[in-house]
């Protein structure tokens, strides 16, 4: 298993990350855990506003917290001078509730109801990221009734198709998200915006898809966008002073994927849009840009405990975990892949070829198939590298199955930023009527 950040074998041969013991985090902790390389989330923060004042340009970085948001995430966004993207009422409530500046908040999102909106404009929220036509009204018609001045982009899809998963692809004309350029519906969104009294419209929202490994797509899509803002200034004469390139930067999670270092995605991006704007005499735009995965994927490790083991002769050998699809349904939604070692005993070498099982009642509740490592016991601990996008944030009840803790891990200290969730807190909302009980 490639070891990322603080990650690194001690002298026990057991996997230390944070430089904490992993083996002792599971003792006094439990499994399944997750468990965060806090200064690599932080340090990849870093990298982003490095390059972006490497650049020169006016720019926001806006951590996409769908990937993985807590209150403790919240404030180490807020102290990494970050900006917030949410997407719910639940993630924009989590945000203020860990006191994240509400100026730096954009709210995005396909579908935000009524109540969301509200919340939001009483929040006083930096931004809201307009996805249809529905949306544009809805959200005027509040602001009116208010009396309060909101700040909108809108987002486009430019019809530039990443090459990822047909799931987390969003740039293409097919989509559920945005105002489509090539159909006319983007521009005539903005022309309608614009002449909204209540709406400051800032700019244009732009995201191709997730897991990206190279640039072409950016750039592709930055030629399309200066095209569209360069045509809304010569219809309308509104000039646009922001642009949102989205995110979607790739992590490593096995030895194929060849992600790039945040510098080479920016550079390539703001060279992009300083020649397509320049060529169109248009003013520089301020560029925000929106990763989540790329600053929490490879962030997180995931540990189980080791059940029971099943051998099929001939056929395969099935090893247990007491986790699976409820933590990290990302295997069985789209042929997620991952890497993965004993972390109690990470020196040793791999004598044989098994899969890993999850414990639900679904043939489908497979973590990982056809791995190599020492030969497995029940209690040996498997720690399965790079879950920190999407795991806790699409962690589930199913089967009744309590969602594990979450612990940030720096410096040889350990942080508990969500517990554990109990039994009782599976029933808590449960009603049953006592009068019908035998």
């Amino acid at each position: 298993m490639y070891l990322h950040g603080t990650s690194r074998i001690n002298e026990k041969g057991h996997l230390e990350i944070g430089g904490c013991d992993t083996t002792e985090l599971a003792q006094t902790y439990g499994t399944p855990l997750y468990v965060y390389d806090e200064a690599l989330i932080r340090e990849k923060c870093r990298a982003y506003n490095r390059a972006f004042q490497e650049s020169g340009f006016s720019y926001q970085v806006a951590y996409a917290s769908k990937a993985f948001l807590c209150m403790e995430m919240s404030r180490l966004a807020a102290e990494e001078n970050m900006s917030l993207d949410v997407v719910s009422g639940g993630e924009l409530y989590t945000a203020l509730q860990a006191g994240f500046p509400a100026g730096r908040i954009h709210f995005h999102g396909n579908n935000k109801t009524e109540e969301e909106l509200v919340m939001a404009l009483e929040a006083n929220i930096g931004c809201f990221v307009v996805d249809n036509f529905f949306e544009l009204e809805v959200l005027h018609d509040l602001a009116q009734e208010r009396e309060q001045k909101v700040n909108i982009l809108l987002r486009v899809t430019p019809g530039v198709e990443a090459h990822t998963h047909e799931y987390i692809t969003t740039g293409q004309d097919d989509s559920k998200f945005g105002f489509g350029v090539s159909s006319g519906q983007a521009l005539q969104a903005v022309k309608h915006a614009v002449t909204k009294p209540y709406y400051n419209v800032l700019g244009i929202h732009s995201h191709i898809g997730s897991q990206i490994f190279e640039t072409d797509g950016f750039v592709r899509a930055v030629e399309v966008l200066a095209t569209f803002v360069d045509t809304v200034r010569s219809e309308t004469g509104h000039t646009m002073p922001i642009l949102n390139l989205g995110g979607g930067f790739g992590i490593r999670y096995t030895e194929g994927d060849t992600p790039l270092p945040a510098v080479q995605y920016i550079k390539e991006m703001t060279d992009a849009v300083r020649e397509q704007f320049t060529q169109r005499n248009y003013p520089l735009p301020e560029i925000w840009i929106e990763p989540g995965r790329s600053i929490v994927g490879d962030a997180g490790t995931t540990l189980y405990t080791i059940g029971s083991i099943k051998d099929i002769p001939g056929i395969r050998k099935y090893v247990a975990v007491d986790g699976g699809m409820t933590d990290n349904i990302r295997p069985a939604l789209y042929g997620a892949k991952y890497e993965a070692i004993l972390a109690n005993r990470a020196n040793e070498e791999s004598k044989e070829v098994v899969s890993i099982a999850g414990k639900c009642c679904e043939s489908g509740d497979m973590l990982l198939w056809d791995i190599e490592l020492p030969e497995a016991a029940s209690r040996d601990l498997l720690a399965i590298s790079c879950t920190g996008a999407y795991g806790y944030s699409m962690a589930n009840n199913y089967n009744r199955i309590a969602r594990p803790a979450v612990v940030f891990a720096k410096d040889g200290k350990v942080q508990v930023v969500v517990e554990r969730e109990t039994l009782e807190d599976l029933v808590q909302k449960d009603r049953i009527r006592a009068s019908e009980l035998v």
